[in-house]
């Protein structure tokens, strides 16, 4: 297992350095953040003096390798727009969106889940129908639509939710929704094409034949080998949403980081792009890495062949 987890976590840290190679390039490929910075009555001369204070007027190959050595330090520089660190203020957003991700994929498992172990045990019945039908409605609905429904019904015309802001876990249910529907309709159509074909291997019959109760057939002998692609999509879900949250973010005014990376942007602020892509693809590295120790603590054979 130790061996198992050195190569996972080596490849993880060439993936990281390669990931963060190709946006450094990028970003500098997509102009010069002093044509947004200084304002039109500057002169050249003071322009060039706002470049060396950012460090902008180094050759790329410095600009690199002070960026790499920030990387190792946690230290990215300072915001152009803000003046403050840009890491630091990166991560003062990153509890709210992990906050947002967290409850929209719990949502999303705790409804999908028994939907589809319910449409896999009883397939073509009425439930399953309805199901798969709730399943491909809640698949086909855009998240911005959702997102502005919502706020339509359960803010401007009852009242019952804040419609914007970040603050308690009530700020959190309308945007959790919004993320959760399409997720609760993939994790339930997964479950279930996964389930039927587990409840179809000779062992499952073997197990009924054996007299047990279809709940512990079920539970016990279908669900557990059925449950790895749950866990693959669970975690690239985790992965996706921790860096695609930004339209709902922007919708419901959440001070989360993914808004702050699209406004940083906008702005061409380097630092705190650099510091979003370094918080996003780590915690995606991360959650990798962890769905691959899940693999070989519930299939031995993943350790084997890895």
């Amino acid at each position: 297992m130790a061996a198992f987890l050195l190569r996972r976590l080596l490849r993880a840290l060439v993936t990281l350095w390669a990931v963060l190679t190709l946006v450094f390039l990028l970003i500098h490929a997509t102009g010069n953040p002093i044509a947004v910075l200084a304002p039109q009555q500057m002169t050249l001369a003071e322009r060039a003096r706002l470049a060396a204070a950012l460090g902008l007027n180094q050759p790329l190959s410095e600009q690199y390798l002070r960026f790499l050595a920030g990387v190792l330090h946690g230290n990215l520089g300072i915001s152009y727009y803000s003046g403050m660190p840009a890491m630091p203020l990166l991560l003062a957003r990153v509890p709210v969106t992990l906050e947002l991700v967290a409850l929209s994929l719990a949502i999303a498992v705790a409804i999908g889940l028994p939907l589809g172990v319910a449409a896999a045990v009883w397939p073509a019945s009425l439930a399953d129908r309805m199901v798969r039908g709730l399943s491909v409605l809640g698949a086909s609905v855009p998240t911005f639509f959702l997102g502005i429904l919502l706020i339509f019904f359960f803010s401007v015309e009852f009242n019952l939710l804040p419609a914007s802001g970040g603050g308690g876990l009530v700020h959190f249910i309308m945007p959790a929704v919004t993320l959760a529907l399409f997720r609760i309709a993939f994790f339930t159509r997964l479950v279930r094409s996964a389930l039927l074909e587990t409840l179809s291997m000779p062992y499952v019959r073997t197990a009924r034949a054996k007299g047990l109760a279809e709940r512990m057939v079920v539970l016990k002998h279908a669900l557990r080998p059925a449950s790895l692609p749950l866990v693959t999509v669970f975690g690239l879900q985790f992965g996706q949403l921790f860096a695609g949250t930004v339209i709902t973010e922007t919708i419901f005014a959440l001070p989360g980081m993914n808004r702050m990376a699209l406004q940083a942007l906008y702005r061409l602020d380097y630092p705190v792009i650099l510091s979003y892509i370094l918080v996003a693809a780590a915690m995606f590295i991360a959650i990798n890495l962890m769905m691959d120790i899940l693999y070989g603590l519930i299939d031995p054979r993943v350790r084997r062949a890895a």
